[in-house]
């Protein structure tokens, strides 16, 4: 009988191993070689990426006990009730003299710059999970386009490889139209096993920069982690990215905790004339990794940002605040502090350098 359920559970881990490593959706981890590669990072220690500062997320029962807490007794006002009011997109000509911002909910942003269209984190599913019956729902039953009519895009950014910003459906349906992806360190090899050539994918560390049709990209750090199993936690890196093309100075925070590696960008590449910042999805049990409202409008201010925009909210709930809270913090704090904030409707494109930007509190009649 022993002899038996011992060969069970071996049979249940070697099948729950392969499944791991063979489901299409958590993407393939960078191999022995790749991570050989790595080495000379120094971001990578152990054989994972690290943080600049010392980043941890309480993982005990307490913390478990604590959190199926609140899932069992959520509040109904952590989604909204209705679809959110979007505009309709259509995709067109990138202009070669001005900039265009048009965000799409979460972190999804489409720059149109140089001539160029740059979609950065282009998680366009229906859930944020490897199992979409089971997870998160997006507020909106579409998008403001069809995935259909999506045109040739340049170049597509990811800041990691979390399922609410790399998407395996979202890859598979756009990639056969992306002239180059760009990736930090690892990154690709999740791109390589959905099928995209490794010819046009560029990977990088942090404070590295590629230059692409007259524009400049930094991959610059955050404070985060990465992994999309529970076998490979860390082993790709996480970047927040600097934009350049020498009229517009963009930034694009990605996942990060608060820390002072927002005031070394802001030295070093500052001050931005716009900035895409995290504010949504927090909670004081992982405030390490994602910043609370108020830290947001801090960052910011250390990146020497003019212009606003808080992004990583308004899509899908992922933590334990009413949808609104995290628009309705950062909107005080960034008043307090005479911030200039943009809040345009999912879907709806704006001029950057302009005065005419989208103010409206939409999400008050949504």
């Amino acid at each position: 009988m022993i002899k038996k359920l011992l060969l069970g559970v071996a049979a249940i881990g070697i099948a729950s191993t392969l499944f791991l490593q063979k489901y299409p959706k958590f993407g393939k981890a960078p191999n022995s070689q790749k991570k050989s590669t790595f080495a000379a990072s120094p971001n990578f220690e152990k054989n994972k990426f690290k943080n600049l500062s010392p980043t941890t997320v309480d993982s005990g029962i307490r913390f478990i006990v604590s959190v199926l807490k609140d899932f069992v007794l959520q509040k109904p006002d952590l989604a909204p009730t209705n679809p959110l009011p979007t505009h309709d997109f259509k995709f067109r000509k990138p202009s070669t003299t001005e900039t265009r911002v048009t965000w799409f909910g979460h972190s999804a942003v489409l720059i149109e710059l140089n001539g160029k269209t740059i979609f950065i984190d282009p998680m366009l599913g229906r859930s944020p999970s490897p199992f979409p019956p089971i997870g998160a729902k997006r507020y909106n039953p579409g998008l403001p386009f069809e995935m259909d009519n999506v045109p040739a895009i340049d170049i597509i950014v990811y800041s990691h490889d979390h399922y609410d910003h790399l998407d395996y459906n979202s890859v598979k349906r756009l990639k056969d139209k992306v002239g180059l992806f760009i990736v930090p360190l690892g990154v690709g090899s999740r791109l390589e096993g959905w099928g995209v050539p490794s010819s046009i994918i560029k990977e990088l560390d942090w404070w590295d920069t590629l230059v692409v049709s007259g524009i400049k990209f930094v991959s610059t750090p955050a404070r985060h982690f990465s992994g999309r199993s529970l076998f490979d936690h860390d082993s790709t890196l996480w970047s927040s990215w600097v934009i350049q093309n020498g009229e517009s100075n963009i930034f694009f925070s990605g996942d990060s905790g608060y820390g002072p590696h927002f005031k070394d960008i802001g030295d070093k590449y500052g001050p931005f004339d716009f900035t895409m910042m995290e504010c949504g999805q927090y909670d004081k049990r992982w405030v390490a990794i994602h910043m609370m409202p108020e830290q947001t409008v801090q960052a910011h201010l250390d990146l020497k940002g003019q212009l606003m925009m808080p992004i990583h909210w308004a899509a899908f709930t992922l933590a334990f605040n009413a949808w609104t809270d995290s628009i309705e913090r950062v909107t005080k704090a960034a008043y307090v502090q005479a911030i200039k904030m943009t809040t345009p409707k999912i879907g709806q494109s704006f001029r950057l350098n302009s005065e005419d930007y989208p103010t409206d509190q939409w999400w008050k009649q949504a």
